[in-house]
């Protein structure tokens, strides 16, 4: 297997998800104060949020015929170029149309940028010690996004939110130019045939899907308005479509052959599970811990920040671990964790202690922590190499589609949780039974979150370890 500077390689592709990650999420704390700005309402300045996840909806499942059309070194200055020109254009925005665009270049950036990120990791990294380096793309993935709104909440106190950009800019330069100097062309170019059907199918099916469940997100649109069924309708019609497509062709754009793989598809079950109890919590417990608990955005913020970083933190450790001894006794242990946690939160109320809260998320955090990277990475070693470029791809799009569905979820059963308190509430006016309310729709969702959870628990216990075939490897290289 040929020897590659790998630290150098990791640093940049690192240093830049990094950053790309935090502005996903710091932008998120300033929206409603980009409404007073801009002079926008709510459902305009969530496009901020949406336009950025259908972006990526739309350009991830693409990214496994993009890694065999064009260079590593190619893809990464791309996805550099557009991620430095969208954070500068909006630091400089003037205006919302501005900074849509800016969104939009953003997640160009990160939508090429991730899946070269995993394609890289199997390519320079021996099997055995995957784990590790794939734990660091986890430190990436889960710290970045948790320490966004923390820091965004301190720039906009004392500065202006333009600042959350001109904070990134610098380190997206330093990225690019440590990649210009050390990272290395990983990939074969083999120039698959462009199927333009397939690619029209793909926009449209994950376009429309993960744009319709964002909508329906937002909580204002209800699943009757044609805005919403819409989307998800002509989205689901296309993607059976854009699958039969693959299946028939010789040199599909998405290889569905990954689904042959019985421990990819159980770790890629893993991986969606936690995308959505993480997106459902990080939603749902900022807005109790304001709403119920009636504590500023700031405080909400660095108290979901210890269990966010330390999951970060760890990532990489549980990665070792994972190299060592395997999945199945890590991924066991951490979803026991995670059952816990969230049945523990589904019977907290506004007069739960903060330190207590706290603990909680912690724990959560941990356990997401031991289950996510093992799952993923194991279920990635089982592939062939040629097949690594369409596993990756296949893995973050339905990440992005599983994120825009757990998200969706969460609101709805929140919202109606919420809807029926006040329905039987004496005095729904009043701010204490507002709290209350808030209360019981947080604790249906995080129940939610548990049954997905045991769900996955049962699954777990049919993982085990890929030994991987090194002769096949070496052939390869």
């Amino acid at each position: 297997m040929k020897q590659y500077n790998t630290r150098a390689i990791m640093s940049s592709l690192l240093i830049c998800g990094f950053v790309g990650m935090f502005s996903e999420t710091a932008l998120n704390i300033a929206i409603s104060n980009l409404m007073v700005v801009f002079q926008i309402s709510a459902a305009t300045a969530q496009w901020l949020t949406t336009g950025f996840l259908l972006t990526l909806g739309i350009l991830m499942p693409m990214t496994g015929l993009l890694l065999q059309w064009f260079t590593t070194r190619q893809l990464f200055i791309g996805s550099l170029v557009s991620s430095i020109a969208g954070t500068l254009i909006a630091a400089l925005a003037l205006n919302f149309e501005m900074l849509m665009v800016a969104r939009v270049l953003q997640a160009a950036g990160m939508g090429l940028l991730i899946p070269l990120m995993f394609n890289t990791i199997l390519v320079v990294y021996p099997p055995e010690k995957r784990g590790a380096a794939m734990g660091f793309v986890g430190l990436v993935i889960m710290f970045a996004p948790a320490i966004g709104p923390t820091v965004a909440g301190l720039l906009i106190e004392y500065l202006t939110w333009h600042y959350i950009f001109w904070l990134s800019l610098p380190f997206l330069i330093i990225g690019l130019l440590v990649g210009l100097k050390f990272l290395e062309n990983v990939t074969e170019v083999t120039k698959p045939r462009i199927d333009l059907l397939s690619v029209v199918l793909s926009t449209i099916g994950f376009g429309g899907v993960v744009f319709g469940f964002s909508k329906a997100g937002e909580g204002a649109e209800s699943w009757t308005n044609p805005a919403v069924v819409f989307p998800i309708v002509i989205g689901l019609v296309a993607l059976v479509l854009f699958i039969l497509r693959q299946v028939f062709m010789n040199e599909p754009m998405m290889d569905l052959g990954v689904f042959k793989y019985p421990m990819y598809n159980v770790g890629l079950l893993m991986v969606l599970a936690c995308m959505m109890i993480i997106l459902s919590s990080m939603i749902i417990l900022p807005m109790f811990l304001q709403n119920g608990m009636k504590l500023s955005a700031f405080t909400a913020g660095l108290m979901l920040l210890p269990g966010s970083a330390l999951n970060g933190i760890l990532s990489p450790r549980m990665g070792s671990l994972f190299d060592k001894y395997g999945p199945k006794w890590l991924v066991i242990s951490g979803l026991v964790i995670v059952a816990i946690m969230l049945w523990l939160l589904s019977g907290i109320s506004s007069s739960s202690s903060i330190a207590f809260i706290v603990a909680l998320h912690i724990g959560l955090m941990v356990g997401i922590s031991m289950v996510w990277m093992p799952a993923q990475t194991n279920g990635l070693n089982q592939l062939p190499p040629e097949l690594y470029p369409h596993g990756t791809a296949v893995m973050n799009t339905l990440q992005q589609v599983a994120g825009a569905i757990g998200t969706t979820i969460a609101i709805i059963i929140l919202t109606s949780g919420m809807e029926k308190y006040m329905s039987e509430s004496s005095a729904p006016t009043k701010p204490a039974e507002m709290a209350n309310a808030m209360t019981l729709g947080s604790q249906n969702v995080f129940l939610f979150a548990m049954i997905v959870t045991l769900i996955s628990l049962v699954l777990a216990f049919f993982i085990r370890r890929v030994i991987v075939n090194h002769a096949a490897m070496n052939s390869v290289h």
